[in-house]
């Protein structure tokens, strides 16, 4: 190995929990206790008083890099990480979080990370001050990441209260099927190479938020059907999903090329006296969700389905189409807000991380030897 890497192995120490979640029911207390989604809830004991890392070692969000704070503890399916003498914890943590864990995954229906694997990950380390340094920077464009995400937060509130303020007092109701005719499916392959032709993934609609990057690759000797093609101005719902997530919804502001819907998600009709943007916005009010779960079936405690008829049927405030284009303007100007922060941010945060993680990655030992 060149001396001038250390692996993970060398610089870290590990240890795991054994505490379920089923088993925090009668535990309350002052610590807090975290899990791959964040923080669980606060519990009657800490096991560790000292900052630490945690990486997510099976199930969702496995490979989740997170730093959590003294006296608290994980439940089972995370990995803790603890930095060896002379290894700076943030810095340990951003190195961390660049490295491509993802290849160290194992197992077909529940995946899994095992520390003994990806400990062999290498970086360079340069000396205590300048792991400082590089850490310190990553923090600052952090900050202003959750800067960026906590004025894009803000904004969709306005929206929720712009829609309550217009139609807030509409007593009179319809069923969906008033704003949709009909809702179609795609269909769901995946293939191994590299494709021209892309598969949304259920995810691309899980924040009621069209995510484009969540796609897979279509086999390259499938020809996909014009229909299932997502185009800008598409509404999208997820027929299949978890009980908290079955029926997000999302609108296409802007298709990508060559991307095509899955069977688990339905591409809605749109009736021509309806404006999609509305509807998207009529889908994800609290009130409609709450309708879609409670038609939801499914014995699996994982996953539910919802029927189109039950989708339609279900009864939704009647709003005039000259009000919905009105309040659908609204929304997309507060949508141009929105993007043009997330292309700063997003910008920003390529430029500086690019540089800063050639320097966690790359950094020449020697040279630090001297700063």
């Amino acid at each position: 190995m060149n001396e001038n890497y250390v692996t993970l192995g060398q610089v870290c120490a590990k240890g795991s929990s054994n505490i379920a979640q089923k088993d925090l029911a009668e535990r309350e207390g002052q610590y807090p206790i975290y899990g791959a989604a964040g923080l669980i809830k606060n519990v009657d004991f800490a096991h560790q008083k000292q900052p630490y890392i945690a990486v997510v070692k099976d199930g969702a969000g496995i490979g989740r890099v997170m730093k959590l704070p003294a006296y608290s503890s994980v439940i089972g399916t995370m990995q803790y990480i603890f930095p060896k003498e002379n290894v700076d914890i943030d810095y340990l943590f951003y190195a961390l979080q660049h490295m491509n864990l993802g290849k160290y995954f194992s197992g077909s229906t529940i995946p899994h990370i095992y520390f003994r694997d990806y400990q062999k990950e290498r970086l360079k380390l340069p000396v205590m001050k300048v792991q400082q340094r590089q850490a310190d920077t990553l923090s600052r464009i952090d900050a202003l990441s959750a800067y960026g995400q906590r004025q894009i937060a803000l904004m969709d509130e306005i929206v929720k209260s712009r829609f309550v303020e217009m139609f807030g007092d509409i007593q009179e109701t319809v069923p969906l099927s008033y704003y949709i005719r009909g809702l179609s499916a795609g269909k769901s392959l995946a293939g191994e190479d590299e494709c021209i032709n892309k598969v949304l993934k259920t995810g691309a609609t899980t924040y009621d938020y069209f995510d484009s990057t969540q796609v897979k690759n279509l086999p390259l000797d499938y020809i996909p059907q014009e229909e299932h093609r997502v185009k800008t101005g598409d509404v999208i719902i997820s027929r299949m999903n978890t009980a908290e997530l079955v029926g997000a919804a999302a609108y296409v502001w802007k298709a990508p090329d060559h991307t095509y819907l899955p069977d688990r998600l339905w591409k809605a009709e749109v009736r021509n006296t309806a404006c999609p943007i509305f509807v998207w916005q009529l889908l994800i009010q609290k009130d409609t969700k709450e309708s879609i779960r409670r038609i939801a079936s499914g014995t699996s405690g994982s996953m539910k389905n919802i029927s189109k008829p039950g989708v339609l049927g279900i009864r939704v405030i009647k709003v005039e189409i000259a009000a919905q284009n009105r309040f659908a303007a609204f929304v997309a100007e507060v949508d141009k807000s929105k993007f043009r922060i997330q292309k700063s941010l997003s910008t920003s945060r390529k430029l500086w991380t690019m540089a800063q993680i050639d320097a966690i990655m790359n950094m020449d030992f020697s040279t630090q030897r001297s700063l």
